[in-house]
């Protein structure tokens, strides 16, 4: 088939690479969002998604909006098959989901319908699921609707960020893209409607939801961490300055902290929760890179009584 991919950090490039390896299909084109942004200049920066294409020699489209006229008629022209969709970012009009013959098929991390939305690696992380995937579906106008070519599954192991997973699923992932695209080619596959239980929504994940509430329960706690890493980030406050936490431990024998109090030994740094207390292992103070939370604790120098939070 001729394909047009449309995707644009770096989870998608995995899938891209996967269909230009493919002996079976053409990606002709790429749509990606434009460029953006980036580093302490602000220099505007070309996505992933568009370095990898322009580096395979494959025309790249960055429409402001994917119902832009010019862009829907330069679709018309290129003719594709169908668009396969890894994390483009932006929702697709039915006049342009109407263009390929096959349709737009995405690639979503999650096994639907469980988690539709924006996050649903953070949110698989942040409600403790034990077991996630990712799934092929046939874009619709809903939000992650549509009928289900395939599914891959994968562990949800206990220290996992939701950059782990997240890079797990993507490699994972690309497999099941050019798999499905090789089952819409020959006729094989059939999307299958999803059941009408078990739907879970995955907002984008906003600064405040990555806020930690030390009165929460220490496993609820490290969910968060866990969940909001590398993005938004976990956060805190310490002497009302911003306290990003990277990673924490449990410690289930350490029962003896009020909420957010903070103990400090040679080797550690402890904080209570609303249970018992975890260790701050790495920590990034406000305009500082990360380190240890020793060191952290070490150079600010805690006080008896000294919390977290608010």
């Amino acid at each position: 088939m001729r394909l047009v991919f449309a995707g644009t950090p770096e989870v998608a490039v995995p899938a891209l690479d996967a269909l230009i390896a493919s002996d079976r299909h053409e990606v002709v084109a790429v749509v990606t969002r434009p460029d953006a942004p980036a580093g302490r200049g602000r220099r505007l920066v070309a996505s992933p998604v568009a370095q990898r294409a322009e580096e395979a020699g494959i025309e790249v489209l960055k429409p402001a909006k994917p119902r832009d006229e010019d862009f829907l008629a330069r679709l018309r022209e290129i003719a594709p098959d169908c668009c396969p969709v890894v994390a483009y970012g932006a929702l697709l009009p039915k006049v342009a989901l109407d263009i390929p013959a096959h349709g737009w098929v995405n690639l979503h991390f999650s096994l639907l319908p469980a988690w539709r939305g924006a996050a649903p690696v953070q949110h698989a992380v942040l409600a403790g699921d034990e077991m996630t995937g990712a799934s092929t579906f046939q874009i619709e106008e809903g939000l992650d609707s549509g009928p289900v070519f395939g599914v891959i599954t994968e562990e949800v192991r206990p220290t996992d960020t939701s950059g782990d997973l997240l890079t797990r699923l993507s490699l994972a992932g690309a497999g099941l893209l050019a798999a499905t695209m090789d089952g819409i080619e020959d006729g094989t596959l059939r999307p299958v409607p999803q059941p009408s239980e078990g739907v879970t929504l995955a907002p984008k994940l906003e600064v405040e939801d990555a806020k930690v509430d030390w009165t929460a329960p220490a496993l609820r706690v490290d969910r968060v961490v866990r969940g909001c890493a590398p993005a938004p980030g976990a956060w805190t406050l310490f002497r009302g300055e911003r306290l990003k936490l990277m990673s924490v431990g449990l410690v289930a024998d350490r029962t003896d902290l009020a909420p957010g109090e903070l103990a400090v030994t040679k080797k550690a740094v402890y904080a209570g929760t609303g249970s018992h207390a975890v260790e701050l292992l790495w920590v990034q103070p406000q305009g500082k890179k990360p380190m240890r939370g020793a060191d952290w604790a070490r150079g600010v120098r805690i006080g008896d009584g000294e919390r977290l939070g608010d």
